[in-house]
């Protein structure tokens, strides 16, 4: 139907609304009996009355509104628009005997005001409802065809558990059907919520799904912590029920919940990490219209770096990544993404000087990450002359450069394995904070360096080689059953990285906070059993014994009483006095010289520069605890725990 019809449709119902109101409140007021003068009344009032109300609904944007997708929102702009109709028409009943001697004409009962009011509300919303469930229904008649029906119960009856209940009853092409609610909640079991009873609590799950012959089982709990998460999951495995989440409330946009986000329930619901919570305009501002380039660019937080930076609108974002792959399918992607951002791929590596310098004087620079560099500890443990290349030389180079190119603002990005260092890896990574943290001090440059923990399912972390083992029958090898690390999402570590960077003023170690440690071991039962498998029965766990340069409990830092707060309640502050820089410089000369040697070679000459770089020591006996109870740290500098 072509548009200036439809629109035209819609006028003709709505004046034959308003005009069906109005005569019924009269034939209301009369008992249904229409005298000869209140009939001639009526058609003379009638029109102006009619016009009266469709140019309040007019002004209201009352017709404008999409029928299809009518709400409570738009009821209540309809009720706002009768309203103030009414209020002109009830004044004009007040003032016209007083305005004119054709009083007559105007004065219309208040009490047929107050019914055309309540009928022609009632006639506007309810004819727009009606299309609403009609076009429902034809939605549901059309996805229904050739689809298998699953019942489901919803656990969660929430803002999210409603959304999810109304999009599964518009939706049923997703097989699902929502037969209740369980709620712990014990106000709300009981009761009708969304159209749908809430069937008792979480841990009656097994019972009612076993009542109610159902399979399967939504969480939809909004932000619910991990723990929460892991009890229920852990109930409706014993139960034999599948079960899948809806994720948090803060991906549902516009009382719209996106089903095709419907997924397994995965180890980061586990650890139950509140979001992280960006100061969206100190980032964005150091982000904005300027030119931002990303070392390491194709790695697990080089790529989600460049994703989030891409979401501010740089100037133009320089990718730096030596794998020609990696480089190829991250710029793939952020060039789809976002289209609107400049994207400038440059296949590099940041220990080579001349090419890292043409890059800088091609492209300009205003704010560095230097993300790239060499991770995995065993690895460096084999090559300790390439993590000092890499590690080490790779960030002077791209530090020098920043410098000299007037960079404003470079973030370098080091790891908890720098803190009292067993490992060759987490040794090059403090030497580099030394070196970065001494650029400070004589350059105009604003150098900062960012410290955390593991991530979830980066290349190569330990998530994805369970997945791995899991996948192939087991066993599951963890090499210590008291391992513990320090985890958060690669979103998340790379989120606080850019509020750390443009938080920083120059000097500063930022420290985020990683919440608690978590026991390798409970990664792995936890994974088994995400994986509809049970420890001990289908897989089994192994120990294997720690490696070289490995730690059981990384440090973050010393106890959070000595901790400098920021602004953001998530970033921390070490200000630690950095080293002179004539014996930085000479001690990474030296250590680069030394890079071509034997491996202890260059472990002596780590331990030159990092006094507590202790080679090959053995893992402490205590834990140290995330939240400071007993916490180690940098001999004789003030540093902090989370």
């Amino acid at each position: 139907m072509p548009r200036f019809l439809n629109r035209g449709l819609i006028v003709v119902l709505d004046t034959a609304v308003l005009s069906l109101a109005y005569w019924l409140a009269f034939l209301c007021r009369l008992e249904f009996r229409l005298p000869q003068p209140w009939l001639d009344f009526i058609l003379l009032t009638w029109p102006y009355v009619v016009a009266l109300q469709y140019g309040c609904l007019a002004a209201f944007g009352v017709p404008r509104m999409a029928w299809r997708y009518v709400n409570i929102r738009d009821a209540a702009r309809v009720l706002f628009a009768g309203g103030v109709a009414t209020a002109i028409l009830v004044a004009i009943r007040i003032v016209a005997p007083y305005a004119t001697d054709r009083s007559s004409s105007f004065v219309i009962p208040l009490g047929v005001i107050a019914m055309n009011f309540a009928l022609s509300f009632l006639g506007l919303v309810g004819v727009r409802a009606l299309r609403r469930l009609q076009g429902e229904a034809q939605e549901r008649k059309q996805y229904a065809g050739g689809h298998e029906r699953h019942r489901v119960l919803l656990i969660g009856a929430g803002e999210a558990g409603v959304l999810v209940a109304r999009e599964l009853a518009n939706r049923p092409d997703l097989g699902l059907v929502a037969v209740g609610f369980l709620d712990d909640d014990r106000f709300k079991v009981g009761n009708i919520i969304g159209g749908l009873p809430v069937l008792g609590k979480t841990s009656e799950v097994a019972e009612i799904a076993k009542r109610n012959a159902v399979r399967r089982v939504l969480l939809t709990i909004a932000a619910a912590p991990g723990p929460q998460i892991r009890r229920i999951t852990e109930l409706c495995r014993d139960a034999d029920l599948d079960t899948k989440i809806i994720p948090g409330i803060y991906e549902i946009v516009g009382n719209k919940v996106n089903l095709s986000r419907i997924r397994e329930v995965a180890i980061e619901d586990l650890l139950g990490r509140a979001p992280v919570n960006l100061d969206e305009e100190v980032v964005g501002s150091s982000i904005r219209s300027r030119v931002v380039l990303v070392t390491g660019a194709g790695g697990s937080i080089g790529s989600e770096l460049c994703r989030q930076v891409a979401r501010y609108g740089p100037e133009r974002l320089v990718l730096v990544e030596r794998f020609e792959n990696a480089l190829f399918e991250v710029h793939r992607e952020l060039a789809s993404a976002f289209p609107q951002v400049p994207i400038d791929p440059r296949i590099a590596d940041v220990c080579d000087a001349r090419r890292m310098e043409q890059i800088f004087e091609a492209c300009k620079p205003e704010l560095v990450f230097h993300a790239a560099a060499h991770k995995h500890v065993p690895m460096m443990e084999w090559n300790c002359g390439e993590a000092v290349k890499n590690n080490i030389g790779g960030t002077r180079t791209v530090c020098d450069l920043a410098d000299r190119y007037g960079v404003q603002r470079f973030v370098f990005v080091s790891t908890d394995k720098a803190v009292n260092p067993t490992s060759v890896m987490g040794a090059t990574k403090r030497v580099a904070e030394i070196y970065v943290q001494a650029m400070s001090q004589r350059s105009s440059t604003r150098f900062v360096t960012v410290r955390f923990g593991n991530v979830l399912g980066s290349a190569g972390s330990v998530i994805p080689i369970f997945r791995q083992q899991i996948a192939r029958g087991g066993p599951i090898t963890v090499t210590h059953p008291e391992m513990r690390r320090y985890f958060m999402t690669i979103p998340e570590a790379s989120q606080l990285v850019m509020q750390a960077g443009a938080m920083g003023q120059g000097g500063e170690i930022f420290i985020l906070d990683m919440g608690e440690a978590v026991r390798i071991v409970d990664l792995a039962r936890d994974l088994v059993t995400l994986s509809g498998l049970r420890v001990g029965e289908d897989i089994e766990i192994e120990f294997s014994g720690v490696r070289p340069g490995e730690k059981l409990f990384e440090e973050l830092s010393t106890d959070i009483e000595h901790a400098d707060k920021t602004k953001h309640p998530k970033v921390f502050i070490g200000r630690i006095k950095p080293h002179e820089w004539t014996i930085v410089k000479a001690g990474i000369a030296n250590l680069l010289e030394t890079a071509g040697s034997s491996n202890e070679a260059v472990r002596t000459a780590l331990g030159e520069l990092v006094p507590e770089y202790a080679a090959g020591r053995p893992p402490p006996n205590k834990a140290t605890s995330p939240r400071g109870e007993k916490a180690l740290g940098y001999k004789g500098e003030s540093s902090i725990s989370n």
